[in-house]
């Protein structure tokens, strides 16, 4: 089948490679000329310098795009999402199948990409919303070491032909879920969590402290999640703690490079600055802090980090505030 990504970049490029590897035509659409003609023409992938499959052919044209498929793969940043979703939504006349594969919470609304979605889109060119989540860096995807993911839409079906199209016997596995609500918030806030275990080690606390910040930022996950009304077993699963495990400790995590920048010394702004990737970690913070707000939470790590990255203290007296908050049992719940 004709399938189109929308962004180029590590990820979408990377999803590109398993699709075309899956029997598919795939279209990339990227506004980056470089990128364009360095898939096109090299047939390498943009940002790790791989040879990708050669039927996989990129656009720079947003309605080339919409037009060759009804399955538009989202793959830009959440703070982009809504200006190309608007693009999107002029251009297309048909039902499409939008999978986001995203993670992120839009700037200014804290909305999740399906309530973009939904707020944009005209029903009459709406087929169904899908979320493609977990715990997937792309640098071992496009190696294609073994993944699993999770495909969760409040359309069953839709969710059931995302696990179809996206699964390959060789290297990806996908679940599926009716649980959008908490696939989007597992997928994002995880991203705060990986950005202070980052900082905790550029500090240089170690393990046990970063230990220490994962265990407890799951609870803080957990709580978001279930607020918002996702379900607590999707917050330990594949897009929640599944995904903090490989975000939180590993190098190839933009977030928790990120973090550890912060840690080191450097601003938020010039950790951020020095990313090619775009981090979603620090947005994620802001908007866990505004959810625990509004919702009475008790997150000390996430409303801790808030005050770090907005720089109202240092990431030293941030962890002074968190071992000298009043003793108590390690009850979850």
């Amino acid at each position: 089948m004709n399938i189109s990504v929308i962004g180029g970049g590590a990820w979408g490029t990377t999803l590109a490679q398993l699709l075309a590897d899956n029997g598919n035509d795939v279209l990339i659409r990227d506004i980056n000329p470089d990128f364009v003609k360095k898939i096109n023409e090299n047939h390498l992938h943009p940002f790790f310098d791989l040879e990708i499959p050669h039927s996989i052919k990129a656009t720079l044209d947003l309605k080339e795009a919409c037009d060759f498929s009804d399955v538009l793969v989202l793959c830009v940043p959440t703070k982009a999402m809504r200006i190309v979703l608007t693009e999107i939504n002029k251009l297309i006349n048909s039902k499409k199948l939008f999978v986001n594969v995203s993670k992120g919470i839009e700037p200014d609304t804290s909305y999740r990409v399906s309530q973009i979605v939904d707020e944009v889109i005209n029903p009459n060119n709406f087929k169904a919303y899908v979320v493609l989540s977990g715990p997937s860096h792309a640098e071992e995807v496009i190696l294609r070491k073994v993944t699993s993911l999770v495909a969760a839409s409040n359309n069953i079906d839709a969710a059931l032909e995302v696990q179809k199209i996206f699964s390959n016997e060789k290297y990806l596995r996908v679940y599926s879920s009716d649980d959008v609500i908490g696939v989007e918030t597992g997928g994002s806030m995880k991203n705060a969590i990986a950005i202070v275990s980052g900082i905790a080690s550029g500090m240089g606390l170690g393990e046990n402290a970063r230990a220490f910040l994962i265990s407890r930022g799951i609870k803080e996950i957990v709580a978001i999640v279930t607020a918002l009304g996702g379900n607590i077993e999707t917050a330990y699963g594949l897009s929640g703690v599944g995904d903090l495990i490989v975000t939180a400790s590993s190098m190839n995590s933009r977030n928790f490079q990120c973090g550890l920048k912060i840690g080191q010394g450097m601003s938020v702004d010039e950790a951020v600055g020095s990313s090619a990737q775009t981090v979603e970690g620090i947005r994620a913070i802001i908007a866990g802090n505004e959810i625990g707000i509004k919702y009475n939470l008790e997150l000390p790590i996430i409303s801790t980090a808030y005050l770090v990255v907005n720089g109202k203290i240092s990431a030293k007296d941030a962890l002074q505030m968190l071992l000298a908050r009043s003793l108590k049992s390690e009850k979850y719940w």
